[in-house]
């Protein structure tokens, strides 16, 4: 990828990437998608990674980590879940204490993908422990050291290739000038990377729903039962019919997002739509897949085909970047938020019921 200069598709050209809107990285990720969850999570660490130093970091860490990161000579993890929880960001125990001119993270992150190879991690850790929980965090880049262990490598269902682990800072020194923005300004940071997760996410969704929709369709037409192909069955021609509309629904959701956040929607409707295109697109793969093991019946439980790998890589990322219950809390979050502020702008559609003006049928309390 990197010697085809499609890492890093969307950051500046100066850099070593190409400039390009998110539509664009859509494709990219679709395509890798194809190839599973292990694959698709470590090409899109340097879309999630590489975010945060190009908003954040400063020019000197761009040359340093994000050049190299995206011509492929430097590999990075993200490590934000803790031992205690993964959605309670805020709820961090991980520290790091500032000593002259560098900070001593001590703590443990887990689910770390890329724990295995990469040569360094963006981190968050508590530089305020007893400041106010969303005011108290930072973000670092952390150089793989003998201070940075790796407790143990993760036996996982799926997702096997990704060398996910358990990370621990033992008195791991960085630099002070490895801080990404303003000390205490991790909750920025991390509101700004949920867009890059949950965009991943949903691209690498759709390419494994591709994958296993053409494989059952092919299947399909291929397997005799009773003289005829498969395909013919009502039974199995609906599934595929189903596939195809629940691929077709989650690629207009996803690109719907990704015009919404290369363009100059509000930011509440393109956290929301992102919000969206993670949770559908997500969801729609996990029915396609089940879809599709259905159709191949039982040689689709075997590793003859590549179904039951999808079946266990896909279920990873309803969980992974946010669990898709903090999807709904996000999305009905940011509509209320979008309704009052547009509310006082537009024509009240409730006054078009015939009956409109009877106040005291109105009743809230």
């Amino acid at each position: 990828a990197a010697d085809r200069n499609l890492l890093g598709l969307r950051f500046p050209e100066k850099y070593g990437g190409r400039g390009l809107p998110w539509t664009s990285e859509i494709i990219a990720l679709e395509e890798v998608g194809i190839l599973g969850t292990s694959l698709g999570c470590l090409y899109s660490l340097v879309s999630i990674v590489g975010e945060a130093i190009n908003c954040f970091g400063t020019e000197k860490l761009k040359e340093k980590y994000l050049r190299p990161t995206i011509e492929g000579r430097l590999t990075a993890a993200e490590a934000l879940t803790e031992p205690r929880g993964g959605s309670d960001f805020f709820g961090a125990t991980c520290t790091a204490r500032k000593e002259g001119d560098h900070y001593i993270l001590n703590g443990q992150k887990r689910f770390v993908v890329g724990a295995e190879g990469a040569d360094y991690f963006m981190v968050y850790a508590r530089t305020d422990p007893g400041g106010p929980p969303h005011q108290s965090i930072s973000a670092f880049l952390v150089d793989r050291s003998p201070a940075v262990r790796v407790e143990y490598l993760y036996d996982l269902m799926g997702t096997r290739g990704g060398g996910t682990g358990r990370l621990v800072f033992n008195d791991a020194a960085v630099p002070a000038e490895n801080l990404l923005g303003e000390e205490n300004g991790g909750g920025e940071i991390f509101y700004r990377m949920m867009i890059p997760e949950r965009m991943t996410s949903a691209g690498g969704a759709l390419g494994m729903s591709r994958a296993v929709l053409e494989i059952a369709a092919r299947y399909s037409r291929r397997r005799k039962a009773f003289g005829t192909a498969i395909k013919n069955f009502q039974a199995v021609s609906f599934k595929i019919a189903d596939s195809i509309t629940l691929l077709d629904t989650a690629r207009a959701i996803v690109y719907l997002a990704a015009r919404s956040v290369d363009g100059r929607d509000s930011a509440a409707r393109s956290r929301r739509l992102v919000s969206e295109a993670k949770k559908v697109s997500t969801e729609n793969a996990w029915k396609v897949v089940n879809n599709a093991m259905q159709v191949l019946g039982g040689i689709g439980y075997t590793s003859v085909y590549p179904v039951e790998k999808m079946l266990r890589d896909v279920r990873l990322i309803m969980i992974w970047t946010g669990t898709n219950e903090i999807m709904d809390l996000i999305i009905q979050h940011e509509y209320y938020k979008e309704l009052a502020e547009e509310s006082s702008s537009k024509r009240d559609i409730e006054m078009d019921a015939p009956a409109a003006d009877m106040a005291d049928e109105k009743i809230f309390e």
